[in-house]
Order: C-alpha cells, then sequence, then structure tokens
C-alpha cells in the first residue's frame, strides 16, 4: 500500500514543439519512449489529445490537470503496449477516457472509460487511425489532417536513426516482423497523397540530435526499403 500512497516524483514539464504540440521528457515506465500532448484547438476537436502516457510525474500531472481545467477532459490514445506506462494511475487522477485497439484493451484492467477499435477509427473531422500490428499485436498509428495540421504520430512503427531519419527496427520485444513490414505498406497506401508533412515517433529521440519532429514525412514513407 504504501507504494501506491507515494507521491510522484516532480519530473521535468513539458515542452512546446509546435503551436498546439507538446513533448513530454523520456519515460522510463515505457523503455525510454515518447509521449505527445495535441490540444483540441490545433485540430479543431473538442479536446485534447495524449498519445501514449508520459512518466509518472509531478510535472506531468501538473500541465494535464491545468488542460483539463482549461478546456475540459481529453482523450488518452495508446498507439501499444509500449506506451501504456501507467494508464491507470493518470485516468484516475485526471479522469480522461482511453482509446486503444482491441488486440491491447485486455492488458488494462480496471481501466474506466476504455474503448477498443478494430481496424480503423476516427476521432474527429481528419483526425483518424489505423491498426498496425508488428510492433505489438495493436500498434496503431494516428494521423491528424486538419488546420494547418498535417502529422503522423507513428508510436513505435517508426523509430528515430539518425538526424532527420525514421526506420523500422526489429528488436527483442516485435511481436511480429513481417507484419510490420506490411503494417508500413498499408499506411502508405491509406494515407492521403503527399501526406504527412511531419512524423512523430513514440520511440526515444535520442538519434534525432536535437530534432523532434521528422519532417519531410511522405517521401521518408515512400521511400522506405520494406
Amino acid at each position: 500500500m504504501a507504494l501506491l500512497t507515494q507521491p510522484p516524483e516532480p519530473g521535468r514539464p513539458p515542452q512546446q514543439v509546435i503551436a498546439g504540440l507538446w513533448l513530454f521528457a523520456p519515460s522510463r515506465e515505457s523503455q525510454g519512449g515518447s509521449s505527445w500532448l495535441l490540444e483540441g484547438s490545433a485540430y479543431g476537436g473538442d479536446g485534447d489529445l495524449l498519445v501514449d502516457c508520459p512518466g509518472y510525474t509531478q510535472a506531468n500531472l501538473e500541465m494535464l490537470q491545468r488542460r483539463s481545467l482549461q478546456v475540459g477532459p481529453g482523450t488518452i490514445v495508446l498507439t501499444s503496449r509500449e506506451g501504456h506506462g501507467r494508464c491507470r494511475r493518470f485516468q484516475e487522477a485526471i479522469g480522461w477516457p482511453v482509446l486503444v485497439q482491441e488486440q491491447e484493451a485486455y492488458l488494462l484492467p480496471g481501466v474506466r472509460q476504455c474503448t477498443s477499435f478494430a481496424a480503423e477509427h476516427s476521432l474527429a473531422p481528419g483526425v483518424k487511425l489505423l491498426w498496425t500490428p508488428g510492433p505489438t499485436p495493436g500498434a496503431c498509428v494516428l494521423h491528424v489532417r486538419a488546420g494547418v495540421l498535417d502529422g503522423l504520430f507513428c508510436g513505435r512503427l517508426l523509430v528515430p536513426t539518425g538526424p532527420a531519419a525514421l526506420a523500422p527496427l526489429p528488436t527483442a520485444r516485435t511481436f511480429h516482423w513481417p507484419r510490420q513490414l506490411r503494417s508500413l505498406e498499408l499506411l502508405r497506401g491509406w494515407l492521403p497523397a503527399g501526406s504527412p508533412a511531419w512524423i512523430a515517433s513514440g520511440g526515444g529521440l535520442g538519434a534525432l540530435r536535437g530534432e523532434k519532429l521528422v519532417t519531410g514525412g511522405a517521401a521518408l514513407l515512400a521511400g522506405l526499403d520494406l
């Protein structure tokens, strides 16, 4: 019980990357992965989108609680089991519903207001999810093409491999490598022509050498050797 009542560590506050988009500090709870917050006003939606769970820290909680007070509850969107982190603790603290691909909903026992989807799901005009199994059974991506935004939150489907570079990489935790490559092929046909302008990865961003987003996303995806 003592562990459940311990206050969260202070942590570092998220940083704004572009207007309406925030990046959280790397989280040990997701193997050093990256989590993002997309403000509802940036895509014309009713609430913010928290793409994967950041570290459960005081700084992150305060930011999300402040957003809830300012604009109302948002939605926690999970792109793979690697991004679940302490989802239940976050939901208990901020009360946001959770959206996850159906293959990984069973990993969230006790999480209230948990909605799952199958192959595709639309959150708002121009905001869609696609199931892209491979990194994990229920991996998915979030594409946003609304207002001035044209971006793809790719989860762990693509990870940074160098400055301005992303690629699929098999790891010891990869669920199914051939399916991951097929998911990338499906993604290329699913996206609108010329989109996305940028890609936000859910992996660790150290290889990007200080950059946060990878621009020229459509050309990068088209150039992948699968």
